[in-house]
């Protein structure tokens, strides 16, 4: 397996999935990322046990419209230190994208993810491979495959250098 193909288990989320419910605004004062992780999906009904049953390397998997709701980084931040190495959507809020992206945290566009979460192609617990390169998503336990959108050149660069202001300074 190269470092462009990530393993692990998937959590699996419907639309519209809001900053509430990722990191609730309870919490909003905490301001150390690290400290932030146990609040994950706190909120969120039947993920209430999700920071303390997460294992690194397992994805976040939803439909449509992924943290949308407020422009809280606390969303990103949690899920980040928490070790899932990137989220799986269909679709992602704007606001939530671009803090995923400055803040050098992958997010990964799946065409049809809602649908395939519906029909039961990806269910909680579910063995994932996931290709960065190619966008190509193998979910091992059932056998689909399902295909996003491969990470750009510049997004993989600016998560490489930990984030977008760490990824200007070192283009001055």
């Amino acid at each position: 397996m190269s470092d462009t193909v990530l393993r692990g288990r998937a959590w699996v989320f419907g639309d519209d999935v809001d900053t509430d419910l990722i990191y609730h605004n309870k919490y909003l004062a905490e301001t150390d990322p690290k400290k932030m992780a146990q609040y994950s999906f706190e909120y969120y009904p039947g993920k209430e046990n999700f920071a303390k049953e997460v294992r690194p390397g397992d994805f976040v998997v939803a439909g449509r419209n992924f943290g949308t709701g407020s422009s809280r980084e606390h969303a990103v931040y949690c899920l980040k230190e928490i070790g899932v190495p990137m989220v799986l959507a269909e679709s992602f809020a704007r606001i939530y994208y671009r803090n995923a992206i400055n803040n050098g945290y992958p997010v990964l566009f799946v065409k049809g993810l809602s649908d395939a979460i519906k029909a039961g192609q990806v269910k909680d617990g579910d063995e994932l491979e996931v290709d960065t390169s190619t966008g190509v998503i193998r979910n091992l336990t059932q056998g689909v495959e399902f295909h996003g959108d491969a990470v750009t050149d510049l997004e993989r660069d600016i998560m490489a250098a930990g984030g977008l202001i760490e990824y200007l300074k070192s283009q001055a």
